[in-house]
């Protein structure tokens, strides 16, 4: 499936803040990229084009296309309750992220490649399907004969993460996905409001 693999430090710099994690490139070039990106710029953002922006930002966050994105918020306003938080649970819930929260990748685009690699197993069979919706009770882990591969072993011991709403075995390298976490347990600065305002027009 097509996803952006151009360079990241670009995205965050048009977003305004590191959205893909730890980046010292944005450190030293924090403003927009462009020619007159240093320079200060006139006029206000019309309120389409912040609702865009951040709807935006949150695909480029989770690693997200426009269809998968907007059929993730179709299932939000089928599920009841704050559409918005939802929708942040549904993208939390993915496997490829969950990868990312235990420790088992430093990004979301290494746990994706780990996933999609057959690295991983749910419930004790191997699934490759990045975008694998958990349910809460399941357990993920690294495949056995995947356990001693470098990336994942680098990437364990300088994970210091700790989620309420996940578990992890650090012996048997498996963690449970105990439930959706709620809104404050989700530490992404995306304001999800105007995503579902964007959205409801």
């Amino acid at each position: 499936m097509a996803r952006y693999t151009g360079p990241k430090t670009k995205i965050a710099r048009k977003f305004g803040e590191a959205i893909f994690g730890e980046d010292k490139s944005f450190e030293k070039r924090n403003y927009p990229p462009g020619q007159h990106g240093n320079a200060r710029r006139r006029g206000k953002k019309s309120e389409y084009a912040t609702q865009l922006m951040e709807k935006q930002k949150a695909k480029y966050m989770y690693g997200i296309l426009e269809r998968q994105f907007r059929n993730l918020f179709k299932s939000a306003q089928a599920a009841g309750g704050v559409t918005g938080e939802v929708l942040l649970q549904l993208c939390e819930s993915r496997l490829d992220n969950v990868v990312f929260r235990l420790g088992i990748a430093n990004s979301r685009s290494g746990a994706r490649q780990l996933v999609s690699h057959r690295h991983i197993t749910v419930n004790g069979s191997i699934v490759n399907i990045p975008s694998y919706n958990l349910q809460p009770g399941d357990v993920v882990a690294v495949r056995e004969k995947s356990k001693s591969l470098l990336a994942i072993e680098n990437a364990l011991a300088s994970n210091s993460n700790v989620y309420e709403w996940l578990s992890w075995n650090s012996d048997l390298k498996s963690g449970s996905f105990i439930k959706a976490p709620e809104r404050l347990q989700i530490p992404e600065n995306i304001k999800e409001q105007l995503i579902v305002e964007l959205y409801s027009k």
